[in-house]
């Protein structure tokens, strides 16, 4: 190097840096890249995507890319400055180099590039894959060896290199990954959440109970009949003899509506208008549920138990509503009151579903045996009482204020003030 002049091995210096913050900041924009994204931007076409995964298929080649061609900028860098340290200081310039480059690669080639890479991962990565991509082909054969090398001393540690490794996620990682995802709107974020959800929750956690379901009974006289179809706010319901366990099938108000509203519905278009009712297990996941509507182009359906009994009716709105919140006004919203006093406190249908309850007021009551307000505090109290009572569940405080048929009617609720 004694031909080649001091400032032309300052620029050679300079450049060496330069590289060896490239190669830096590249190793940390690589490994920090969402992998998502990254594959979402590779399926849209995004050419430096579709390369930064494609050297990410195979990390081992792309860490030993990186490491060979950091360690040979690094090592030239130094040596280059210890000639310069040298014709400066004479022999102390060997440590005075050593003492500046440290510093001089520690912040200018390792922390701020790094740091840059952490920060803006796909402003590096992306532009970074094409240089790197060239430079595997240029160098593969020193890549290989290296990799080679430290792949055999790994092996007797039982480390071995998989490239066919696919990234999935559990259910709960993706929830989390929901959680944070800043970008989604709160309303679609809130509806994936529920979505997840959906798989712990069962046929029997929203169904309308027995009790309040609400059909035709054929032993009724037929001017009380054509009466409830006119005034029915459902638009399909079960048609039964004396009670539902008699069960004749379902009725869509809309197969009958045109001679209903023409005074000309008679007993026989009524019976040729009931389809055949469709019964579920009361353990059915609702996922499931969900498909099995889906498939046999239904949207209602009777949930027995597993003696065949009739426990309740489960609709397709019923399990949507589990998803995107309550959306219809159907009968059930209005049998399912929750009431804000101004005081802060509710009054509450005993009868309210506690997972609409949780949904609706951001509560968080227990539902996995009860799944009713009023099977709640019966589950709570191990009695049904015989007039007012209260007591605390969680950091609510429930008043019981009127109790019909041997059921709770009403409970006055007055909730933790941090949850309402």
């Amino acid at each position: 190097m004694d031909d080649i002049s001091t400032s032309s091995l300052y620029i050679v210096l300079f450049i060496l840096i330069v590289l060896s913050g490239f190669f830096s900041s590249s190793e940390t924009g690589l490994m920090a890249l969402n992998k998502y994204r990254l594959r979402h931007l590779a399926n849209q076409g995004h050419r430096g995507a579709h390369l930064a995964q494609r050297l990410l298929r195979k990390p081992d080649r792309l860490i030993g890319l990186i490491l060979l061609g950091n360690n040979l900028v690094n090592i030239s860098a130094a040596s280059i400055a210890t000639v310069i340290a040298m014709r400066m200081f004479g022999d102390n310039g060997i440590w005075i180099s050593t003492l500046v480059m440290t510093v001089v690669v520690l912040i200018f080639a390792e922390v701020a590039p790094k740091t840059v890479a952490a920060l803006h991962p796909e402003r590096i990565a992306m532009p970074a894959a094409y240089v790197l991509t060239v430079l595997l082909r240029v160098l593969y054969p020193f890549v290989w060896l290296v990799n080679g090398l430290a792949n055999f001393l790994l092996r007797p540690l039982g480390i071995r290199m998989n490239s066919d490794i696919i990234e999935r996620l559990n259910r709960e990682e993706l929830r989390t990954l929901l959680q944070e995802g800043g970008q989604l709107p709160s309303e679609h974020q809130s509806m994936l959440l529920n979505i997840l959800d959906l798989e712990q929750a069962v046929v029997d956690d929203v169904m309308v109970p027995r009790g309040e379901i609400v059909g035709i009974d054929l032993d009724d006289n037929w001017e009380d009949i054509l009466q409830q179809l006119t005034q029915t706010v459902y638009t399909r319901l079960p048609v039964y003899r004396e009670s539902i366990d008699n069960v004749e099938g379902f009725l869509h108000i809309r197969t009958i509506i045109s001679k209903l509203s023409h005074h000309s519905l008679k007993f026989e278009d009524l019976m040729k208008s009931v389809r055949k009712p469709y019964f579920v297990p009361e353990e059915t996941p609702l996922t499931l549920q969900l498909l099995e509507f889906q498939s046999k182009e239904r949207r209602l359906a009777l949930v027995v138990d597993e003696y065949g009994d009739i426990q309740g009716l489960v609709t397709l709105d019923d399990i949507l509503e589990e998803i995107v919140g309550e959306y219809t006004t159907e009968g059930r919203t209005a049998a399912r009151q929750l009431r804000k006093l101004d005081d802060g406190n509710f009054l509450v249908d005993g009868a309210a579903s506690i997972r609409a309850l949780n949904r609706r007021t951001g509560w968080n009551l227990p539902h996995d045996e009860a799944h009713t307000l009023s099977g709640l505090l019966i589950e709570q109290l191990e009695m049904i009482p015989d007039g007012k009572a209260s007591l605390r569940i969680g950091n609510h405080i429930m008043t019981i204020i009127e109790i019909r048929d041997n059921m709770i009617h009403k409970v006055l609720v007055k909730p933790n003030r941090a949850e309402s």
